[in-house]
């Protein structure tokens, strides 16, 4: 299998994120919402960082509540949060969590935690007819996932240029927690997906991401 996205590729392409950076992740922040109800009771944003998308969802949510292993994203996502917002955040475990909610959203979180734990952990924190919307990495494996990746790299710079056009200093990158390369294949990550909620929605998308989505009936 040959690797499209080659060493100099991605030196090359960390070096223009740099100058001109922008959110792969936040990139999805509409698409979550579009898959969500119009109304719901209670959100359930896991691993929440500065808190973009838990703020989102206070469109779709009476109440919002976030949660990140950070300490220090917790408080930037506290201190970015207008005064009265309905949504709260909280320094915790993923899997640690209580109670249920009509939506769980999970970004850029899954790879770093025991996958059939999570997603068993996800579905029972969800209340019958919630959805569960996952936007996560997987590892590019087959010709087309690196097809796929390889028609990523001009869009992304192309949306990296339009993002930061007109500034005069390039936006700072958001605060994250480290991060780490994805461990499973897209067809690995279906199939468990298959086992664990039946009926789930996958997905490859653009800038080496896959979505989930799944209905509690």
């Amino acid at each position: 299998m040959i690797t499209i996205l080659t060493p100099r590729v991605i030196e090359a392409l960390g070096r223009f994120n740099d100058a001109h950076p922008w959110d792969h992740n936040a990139h999805y922040h509409r698409w979550i919402l579009r898959r969500l109800p119009r109304r719901c009771a209670r959100a359930l944003d896991v691993g929440s960082g500065s808190g973009d998308l838990a703020r989102a969802l206070t469109a779709r949510a009476a109440a919002v509540h976030g949660v990140d292993a950070d300490p220090r994203i917790v408080e930037r996502a506290r201190e970015l949060t207008p005064a009265g917002a309905p949504v709260t955040f909280a320094v915790g475990e993923a899997l640690a969590q209580e109670g249920t909610y009509e939506v769980v959203t999970c970004v850029a979180v899954l790879h770093h935690l025991p996958f059939a734990e999570a997603l068993g952990h996800f579905r029972e924190r969800l209340a019958p007819g919630g959805t569960l919307v996952v936007v996560g990495a997987y590892r590019a494996s087959t010709r087309g996932d690196h097809l796929l990746g390889a028609v990523a790299v001009p869009l992304n710079a192309a949306l990296g240029w339009i993002r930061n056009r007109g500034r005069t200093a390039p936006r700072p990158p958001s605060m994250t927690a480290p991060t780490r390369p994805a461990s499973m294949t897209f067809a690995e990550i279906a199939e468990g997906a298959a086992r664990l909620l039946p009926g789930a929605r996958l997905r490859r998308r653009l800038f080496w991401r896959y979505t989930l989505v799944w209905r509690r009936h």
